[in-house]
């Protein structure tokens, strides 16, 4: 859990961890907000389809909400029985045996006493587990084991809540440090205009024609100066995938990126047509998933993104960089997954294909092809 630094992955891989480990039919993690419902709510053992039918994220209820307020574990035989209980909907499963654990923030020291800390330890999260394979309910060993993992769960996962804000703060301190020098450099541009457009007033009536050059020199500051107004509104604004689409999208991601670090990173679009939403947002979440994985991992000192449009009407997206390269066999077997799973998962779940090419030494290549409307 603790190689992965993507919020979302790590919560993937504390749920089917928990699951795996305990020997449970299905299992959840819930991550509070502070509106009555859950900001990310996360299942294992339930096919996409049934998640779909299952409708919205749930609310804080019932026990998913009474496990917001413990600090220790729940074990029931029959989850429906307890006095906190509140239904489910029609398409849900049928729950009987539970165990839920809190997921206690990593940093609250448990021998403090109460006046050093009135609120107590922030819960994180919740693991939720439902019905144990082979009947009968959750053991004292059950509790134990899922207690152990949610401590690590606590760990790895607030480390990467620090690494995606650490990120967001990169990036936010690079955003003004560009706002900064074009704001310097339109500010001289203004200056040298109006100081032009002075001496152009003051030659009109003893020397037209002179008046006439330092005219066109204001017009010449006048367009520099809006082109480069222009570029900060571009590079500044966050390019929303709905209103901009995905090439200027991940055109503004990478120039943003490209700022941000040492490695030359360049993108290039052809011959892309709209595609739906779905996909638009799959090929986004795997070019980020990849960049990340050549800006962290690789050592890359240049990362291509291209979009490319096919006959059938689809799209190929292409990741490549000229770092070190892994062994994929190998990567697999020692349990870091670089998100490959997951970007795999996004590509299959709007009918695409992803594929990777890399070896020690040779650079990696990440390829995502989707199929036409």
């Amino acid at each position: 859990m603790s190689r992965h630094l993507e919020v979302r992955e790590v919560l993937r891989r504390i749920t089917a961890s928990a699951r795996r480990l305990l020997g449970a039919e299905y299992a959840a993690l819930g991550v509070p907000d502070d509106h009555g419902g859950f900001a990310q709510f996360v299942v294992d053992g339930v096919t996409d389809e049934q998640w779909r039918a299952i409708g919205p994220l749930p609310r804080q209820h019932g026990v998913l909400a009474a496990m917001l307020h413990e600090t220790g574990p729940i074990r029931l035989d029959d989850v429906r029985r307890a006095p906190a209980f509140g239904g489910w909907p029609e398409a849900h499963p049928q729950l009987g045996a539970f165990l839920g654990m809190p997921i206690v923030d990593a940093d609250h020291d448990e021998d403090e006493g109460e006046d050093e800390d009135e609120d107590g330890p922030e819960v994180l999260g919740v693991i939720y587990l439902a019905n144990k394979r082979g009947g009968g309910g959750f053991t004292d060993h059950d509790e134990e084991l899922l207690r152990i993992l949610a401590a690590h769960a606590a760990l790895a996962l607030t480390n990467a809540r620090l690494y995606e804000r650490s990120r967001e703060l990169t990036l936010a301190g690079e955003r003004a440090r560009i706002a900064h020098d074009l704001h310097d450099a339109v500010s001289q541009k203004l200056f040298s205009l109006r100081l032009t457009a002075k001496a152009a007033a003051k030659l009109v009536d003893r020397d037209p024609a002179r008046a006439r050059a330092e005219l066109a020199e204001v017009a010449r500051l006048a367009a520099e100066a809006a082109d480069e107004l222009r570029a900060v509104v571009v590079e500044l604004r966050p390019a929303a995938l709905e209103e901009d689409g995905l090439s200027a999208t991940l055109a503004s991601q990478v120039q943003v990126l490209d700022r941000a670090h040492n490695a030359d990173i360049a993108f290039a679009a052809d011959r892309v047509r709209a595609l739906p939403q779905a996909q638009e947002a799959a090929l986004l979440r795997v070019a980020q998933e990849a960049l990340h994985n050549a800006l962290r991992h690789s050592g890359a000192g240049r990362v291509t993104v291209t979009l490319a449009g096919t006959p059938e009407r689809g799209a190929v997206l292409r990741v490549s960089d000229n770092g070190r390269g892994f062994d994929p066999g190998a990567v697999r077997r020692a349990g870091r997954h670089l998100g490959l799973a997951s970007m795999r998962d996004r590509a299959a779940a709007v009918g695409g294909r992803l594929t990777l090419d890399s070896s020690p030494g040779a650079g990696t290549i990440v390829e995502m092809e989707v199929p036409g409307a």
